[in-house]
């Protein structure tokens, strides 16, 4: 990783930053993050490697300066400021205490937009290269004002590609953009809900448990907002007649979140969006399944995150860790997605994942076997259940007269052979609004 780091540094300019993204300690021989002091030895300007689950950040010196950050700063509420035994500063920020660095980013400019466009589209020929016609998105709050980013997708989405996006609106930025007055060009872009954080990440060992992690004893993770400011959120979104999506890994992030909702449910004919839901228990699972909610899963989640969260949650959690059998049992509506880039955004890795609840080709018979769904299940998520998480199902989701002709033509039957056949097949032609959009046999 620090190769990879000091052979960036020597094409990036000084006086910019050098960003990097997707590192996970669990993944290294040693299990040891890097130090500030070594992202020091290696440019004076600015460094931020951000962890893959995006919970966590690593910066150097000159980053955390960027932020205001000193040996004497407090963590604000939400967050925490890393510091090594001796009570320095190592570089590691959790949850809001990275706000203060990445606030400090420079963003904005025709230039700018320019370039998040460029990502963009290349981003949506390659979800369109595997079978995807559209997707759901959380990106108004991370590029400078939202109107950077939303501009970006109306260059790219509907004219130069046909692609459905729904557009989920970060909670500081949700009013703004509901005062504003925004044309989204829909069908193609959608204005989604309001999204709200409750916890982190088990592997940034952020995400809020009800009991202490296994291996940390006494520590029960973090919960971003606090009770009173989660139920203010939730009552802005219900004044405009909206519902909430709501990121809750941990068990006590989950209850926290059902506290609130329950007292105020969503408007009439719509539904909360619960999402991840990696650790629950019994009594918070009936509480879904009385709520007009749908669970926003990941399976690949599952072959990314064992063994090593056996560690994290301890042999009796396991009952309910990544429980997607239980939840489509009490007959609660679920989608499935890959929260990418925390995870590959091709579906069928990630319907394999539902499926086997392992790494591909991998020998054991799978991590909590009885959560195991059937092929047609996970696929159903992903399409008839992605459509369900924004009240589209009456239109969406299926093949069928009256509905959008958005559909995938896949090489093989998804549903003959094994599951590893399964992995093998690759799309052949991608149709969106009964335009086709990408076509495999045309490819030079």
């Amino acid at each position: 990783m620090l190769a990879m780091v000091k052979e960036a540094a020597e094409t990036t300019p000084a006086d910019q930053w050098l960003f990097g993204e997707g590192w996970n300690e669990n993944n290294f021989p040693d299990k040891r993050i890097p130090t500030m002091a070594e992202l020091d030895a290696i440019r004076k300007g600015p460094i931020l490697l951000t962890r893959v689950c995006h919970h966590v950040v690593l910066g150097n010196t000159a980053a955390l300066q960027a932020g205001g950050i000193t040996e004497t700063s407090k963590a604000p509420a939400g967050g925490e400021i890393g510091r090594d035994p001796a009570g320095k500063l190592n570089g590691l920020l959790y949850e809001k205490a990275s706000d203060l660095v990445t606030n400090a980013i420079p963003r904005g400019g025709e230039a700018y937009i320019d370039s998040l466009a460029a990502e963009l589209s290349l981003a949506v020929e390659q979800m369109l290269s595997v079978g995807l016609t559209g997707a759901h998105t959380e990106d108004m709050s991370y590029f400078g004002d939202f109107h950077n980013p939303l501009t970006a997708f109306h260059r790219v989405i509907g004219e130069k590609h046909h692609f459905r996006v729904n557009l989920l609106r970060h909670y500081t930025v949700f009013e703004k953009m509901m005062q504003a007055n925004l044309d989204f060009d829909a069908p193609f872009i959608e204005p989604g809900a309001m999204k709200i954080f409750t916890d982190g990440s088990l592997g940034g060992s952020t995400a809020a448990l009800s009991k202490s992690y296994a291996d940390q004893p006494g520590h029960n993770g973090l919960l971003v907002q606090t009770d009173e400011q989660l139920e203010e959120l939730v009552k802005l979104a219900r004044k405009y007649d909206e519902v909430v999506a709501v990121h809750m890994i941990g068990d006590a992030g989950a209850e926290q979140i059902l506290n609130v909702i329950e007292q105020y449910p969503a408007p009439s004919g719509k539904r909360d969006r619960l999402i991840h839901a990696c650790v629950l228990r019994e009594d918070l699972i009936e509480r879904m399944a009385k709520l007009p909610v749908v669970v926003d899963v990941q399976p690949a989640f599952v072959p990314s995150d064992f063994p090593w969260v056996i560690d994290r949650l301890g042999e009796e959690r396991l009952e309910y860790a990544y429980p997607w059998k239980t939840l489509l049992d009490h007959g609660i509506m679920c989608a499935a997605g890959t929260d990418a880039p925390i995870e590959d955004f091709n579906p069928i890795a990630s319907i394999y994942a539902a499926v086997e609840r392992k790494r591909p080709y991998a020998a054991h018979e799978g991590y909590v076997p009885k959560e195991k769904i059937s092929r047609f299940d996970a696929i159903r998520m992903y399409t008839v259940g992605s459509a369900q998480a924004i009240c589209k199902e009456h239109e969406r989701g299926l093949i069928k007269p009256g509905y959008a002709a958005d559909f995938s033509i896949f090489d093989r039957d998804l549903f003959a052979g094994t599951s590893e056949d399964m992995l093998k097949a690759q799309a052949v032609k991608t149709v969106v609004a009964g335009r086709t959009v990408y076509d495999r046999t045309n490819l030079k």
